[in-house]
């Protein structure tokens, strides 16, 4: 690690943020980080400076919170915008813990792996619990031989071997004054409803939280139709309901043109996506014609046949499909239209804006590869769905943590309907 990268990193900035701080460019600070370039003694004086000055003790935080099968950093960056400090993180996937790291340089803990090999110590003490964990089946087929054998099964037994029950486990041995999961909308109607059924048999009965759920379309934020499921439960009795969450309206939502690269010099070029001085997209984001010719093939035969498979072509005043894993294989379901010909691809740097992860002043870092950065921006939740999600239950959290009772609501509890916000 060069001098750069270190103080960078002690400063708790991303390269885009010390770019910012020194007044030189995004290009200037990658090659400073990579070694590629030394920087002027100035610009680690800068830093040095920057250091200096944020050594002041930090005021406490409203919670703490840890991020579990925590992709790239989504559900973090919701809940510490309501004044939570992240106190763990747990993911497998290497290049995942890269850009985490990258743009979450300020730790005072380890990225942990594998989440099956976790000890209960190796978690520490925390007040919310935040999870995007994967959806798997879960078999009845060991239950229903001891219910047969009249034989008592204990903790989760329908889940065990699987990711859930590692969590449902966290959750049993810390119990957290609260928790966020995410999930895929089909959650709900996954293996014809066992998994939910066993999910909220889990999260209610056994391990005695209160719990409510909402399907959020994250197309009232980012111009993509994006239906994701999030589990809220309290430990305690709250009043906490999905039913008077503030979602702005889907159709005023924002377009493509919001996430696409001008290409007319209103925004600085960056390096990989764009070129010249003016910020066009790289050409290598456009479709070869042979991809193009198969997409089109592809999209016609389906048509005949009454399918609705084949590509998405979306323009400045458009809203996307849903992104996907497996965006870098071919990018059929979210491709940009050309004036002058084949349609392209998204640029990594586009993807992060659609979903949420650029805002504002925050420019996400992208240190890996294209092919894993379009993996990991489909496998992503759209961080301001996820913030509106928080700040909903900010109160109650605050109220859970003073331990103040909350006044019941007078209305039996509806079954939650699965249908988008």
């Amino acid at each position: 690690m060069n001098q750069f990268s270190e103080l960078r990193r002690k400063a708790g900035l991303s390269v885009a943020d010390a770019a910012v701080r020194t007044g030189y460019s995004e290009r200037a600070a990658y090659r400073w980080e990579t070694g590629e370039q030394e920087p002027r003694r100035a610009v680690l004086e800068t830093l040095e400076k920057y250091i200096r000055g944020c050594s002041t003790p930090s005021p406490a935080p409203a919670f703490r919170f840890i991020d579990l099968f925590a992709g790239i950093g989504g559900l973090r960056l919701g809940f510490e915008a309501i004044g939570g400090k992240c106190v763990f993180t747990c993911e497998r996937d290497k290049y995942s813990r890269m850009t985490y790291e990258a743009n979450f340089p300020g730790d005072d803990h380890e990225i942990a792996g594998d989440i099956m090999e976790l000890k209960p110590a190796d978690v520490p003490e925390h007040d919310v619990l935040l999870a995007g964990f994967p959806c798997q089946p879960f078999s009845i087929a060991g239950v229903s031989k001891k219910n047969a054998l009249n034989r008592p099964h204990g903790f989760a037994c329908e889940a065990q071997g699987t990711l859930f029950f590692r969590l449902a486990q966290i959750i049993r041995d810390h119990r957290p004054a609260a928790f966020m999961l995410e999930n895929v909308k089909n959650l709900v109607g996954h293996d014809r409803g066992q998994t939910f059924r066993v999910i909220r048999q889990v999260l209610e009965e056994e391990l005695g939280y209160q719990i409510d759920w909402r399907v959020i379309d994250g197309k009232s934020w980012v111009p993509q139709h994006r239906e994701r499921i999030f589990i809220v439960g309290f430990r305690d009795p709250s009043a906490f309901t999905f039913d008077n969450i503030e979602i702005p309206d889907r159709q005023s939502g924002p377009r493509m043109s919001s996430v696409l690269h001008t290409e007319d010099a209103a925004e600085a070029p960056e390096k990989h996506y764009t070129v010249g001085n003016i910020g066009r997209v790289s050409d290598k984001y456009v479709l070869s014609d042979k991809l193009w010719t198969y997409l089109q093939g592809y999209a016609a035969k389906h048509k005949a046949a009454g399918n609705g498979f084949g590509f998405g072509l979306v323009g400045p005043e458009d809203t996307a499909r849903t992104l996907s894993a497996r965006y870098y294989k071919d990018g059929s379901e979210i491709l940009v239209r050309r004036e002058d010909g084949r349609p392209r691809r998204l640029t990594p740097r586009e993807c992060a804006r659609l979903m949420g992860f650029d805002s504002g002043d925050r420019v996400f870092d992208i240190p890996v590869s294209d092919t894993q950065a379009y993996k990991q921006f489909g496998n992503a939740v759209v961080v301001p769905a996820v913030e509106a999600v928080a700040r909903h239950m900010e109160p109650h959290i605050r109220a859970a943590l003073a331990h103040v009772p909350e006044q019941e609501t007078e209305l039996p509890a509806p079954e939650r309907p699965t249908e988008a916000a």
